[in-house]
């Protein structure tokens, strides 16, 4: 058997039958470390309560862009269709949606707790298309305005 080696491609054949040609690509996907007690933080539920698929989705989350991640390429990331990442996460009781606004509620907090940062630079940050929809979200939060909050702050 005669093997010719290509980055990240292995073509094998063989020589009783020349026509027939099999390729096998490796690819080697890190998994992500996932901080159980960032995890807790993060979800107000123990680590251990949660999927695979869901500890790889908070740790996408948690390490990524947030105003470029989607569901849809999340489910790329994790090579799944977006419907199986759906009803997986369905599995534990939580959206794609809940998810991303739990991990936007600890940067915002992360955010906060070093200085004041304008609402419409930390709303870009979250990835809130408008800075109203981060207002209204941080009020849901922490039961206060973001204007109050800056009057501690100053």
């Amino acid at each position: 058997m005669e093997t010719r080696r290509h980055p990240q491609l292995y073509t094998e054949t063989s020589r009783d039958s020349l026509s027939r040609t099999q390729r096998v690509i490796r690819v080697n996907v890190p998994k992500p470390e996932i901080n159980q007690e960032q995890v807790q933080r993060v979800t107000q539920r123990p680590a251990a309560s949660f999927s695979q698929t869901t500890l790889r989705v908070l740790s996408l989350l948690i390490t990524g862009d947030l105003s470029r991640l989607r569901s849809e390429h999340i489910a790329d990331e994790l090579s799944i269709s977006p419907t199986t990442l759906r009803r997986r996460l369905r599995v534990d009781n939580i959206s794609y949606q809940e998810l991303l606004d739990q991990v936007r509620q600890y940067h915002c907090e992360c955010q906060l707790e070093d200085h004041w940062v304008p609402g419409k630079t930390l709303a870009w940050k979250l990835g809130y298309a408008e800075v109203n929809s981060f207002y209204r979200a941080f009020k849901r939060w922490t039961g206060s305005s973001y204007s109050d909050m800056k009057l501690q702050f100053i």
